[in-house]
């Protein structure tokens, strides 16, 4: 059994009793306790996926939609508890249920369960952000189907399971999106003649999820760089 949780707002604390596997980003372990040194770190060479060429091929799309992110695996073989961080960010640590999906920037990614199932999906929205255009997947399948999560700051968590609200996000300030399915989001601009004499507003394209596509989405407040920004001087 394992279990992830945050510690002090920056720091992911992994309890495991018995046998346990983790998959995070490289380099993220800071700490650990246990009575002997019963966990070991491995590269992964080419994904996390049990299949080889399941996993050779996910290493190609990564790296073509530049979701590639370098991982390591961690196999515990007994009590133990360790820790991971990254630069001193902020770490949101989500369960999933089962069939419940999180998609999340492979750069906001910093550890995940084995009950998770781990793919890259297109959503074909990066003419636009160039942030959007693939996204790392991860489904929960099983009982300890834990993510881990990075923000530059203290997230902000907006949801319209209950409201039903429209809600509308800078597509460089997103980390996640949670639900049952895919729940992509539509792609909207603001671009009008006033763009192209430098009146931009700064706010050219948005992300926007309807109140009938049921969501939950993490974002952090800073923006990313990047994107196209059409403006004149």
């Amino acid at each position: 059994m394992i279990t992830l949780e945050t510690l002090n707002e920056l720091t992911l604390k992994v309890t495991c009793h018995g046998n346990g596997l983790l998959f995070t980003k490289a380099g993220a372990f800071i700490a650990g306790d246990s009575v002997t040194k019963n966990y070991r770190f491995e590269k992964v060479l080419l994904g996390p996926q049990g299949n080889l060429m399941q996993a050779a091929l996910g290493s190609l799309v990564r790296r073509v939609t530049g979701e590639n992110i370098p991982l390591m695996k961690v196999t515990m073989t007994g009590d133990s508890v360790t820790y991971y961080a990254n630069r001193g960010q902020h770490v949101v640590v989500y369960r999933l249920e089962q069939g419940e999906m999180v998609s999340v920037e492979s750069e906001n990614l910093l550890a995940f369960t084995a009950d998770c199932d781990y793919s890259v999906r297109f959503i074909g929205v990066g003419v636009m952000s160039q942030k959007g255009f693939a996204t790392t997947t991860l489904t929960g399948r099983g009982k300890d189907a834990y993510v881990a999560i990075l923000a530059d700051g203290n997230p902000i968590v907006l949801s319209n399971v209950v409201s039903r609200n429209t809600i509308t996000v800078d597509p460089d300030a997103v980390i996640c999106w949670m639900g049952y399915g895919p729940c992509d989001p539509a792609v909207r601009t603001d671009v009008n003649w006033k763009t192209f004499i430098g009146q931009a507003s700064g706010e050219s394209y948005f992300f926007e999820w309807s109140g009938g596509n049921e969501v939950t989405v993490v974002i952090q407040p800073n923006e990313r760089g990047g994107g196209i920004h059409i403006g004149m001087d």
